[in-house]
């Protein structure tokens, strides 16, 4: 059972989770002696569907359909309406203040495919930058592909970012993992049609490294 703390929002058709960075969503292919988020949450909310997923370091806001009904709602409706925002941190100094980046990415299955993230930048520090980014469907590694893209890759990416850059980071803050948060989600009630917004707080170590930079 997982902290109680942790679930953002829970009705009869659907359930919201602040996912750990660290923390598998769902169960990868092959053995793993790792429960997923999925596997913990089905002992409460047997029949839960996940609806999107997020990168094993990336924390904040996932969301699961309770029923199967309302899980092929949101596949139907190709999750039109919904919008992902994420905060992180990117290497070196942003040169303005907003932008989007429309670099098409690659997609299982369909080729190169368009793809847009726009963003916004919230603080600048030294040598590097705290980033809110929107996107819609989303890709994948989306966010990660794109700033890489125009030459700021997240800070401790190891798979797409500057590893002369995140040594120098990792020896001065003792940290190697990225940080990557879904600060919300916005989305029409797949039964209401309500619009719904929700959120996840920053991490702690997320909230201290900022600390920490100013």
């Amino acid at each position: 059972m997982i902290d109680r703390r942790r679930i953002l929002f829970s009705d009869d058709s659907l359930l919201a989770v602040n996912k750990l960075s660290g923390e598998l969503v769902v169960a990868g292919a092959g053995k793993s002696d790792k429960l997923s988020l999925l596997d913990f949450l089905r002992k409460d909310y047997p029949g839960l569907k996940p609806l999107h997923r997020l990168d094993f370091e990336t924390s904040g806001v996932v969301i699961f359909a309770r029923t199967k009904k309302v899980a092929e709602a949101v596949l139907t409706s190709k999750f039109n309406g919904w919008k992902k925002t994420y905060v992180t941190l990117v290497a070196g100094r942003m040169p303005r203040p907003s932008g989007v980046i429309r670099t098409p990415l690659p997609a299982r299955g369909e080729g190169v495919v368009p793809a847009e993230t726009v963003y916004r930048v919230l603080e600048v520090f030294a040598n590097s930058c705290l980033v809110e980014a929107d996107i819609e469907t989303g890709r994948h590694h989306q966010i990660r592909r794109h700033f890489e893209s125009i030459g700021h890759p997240l800070l401790l990416d190891e798979e797409y970012g500057n590893k002369a850059i995140n040594r120098v980071f990792t020896r001065e803050f003792h940290l190697r993992r990225l940080f990557l948060h879904a600060v919300s989600v916005s989305l029409p009630h797949p039964v209401t049609g309500e619009s719904l917004t929700i959120g996840a707080p920053l991490p702690r170590v997320f909230e201290g490294m900022l600390k920490r930079l100013r």
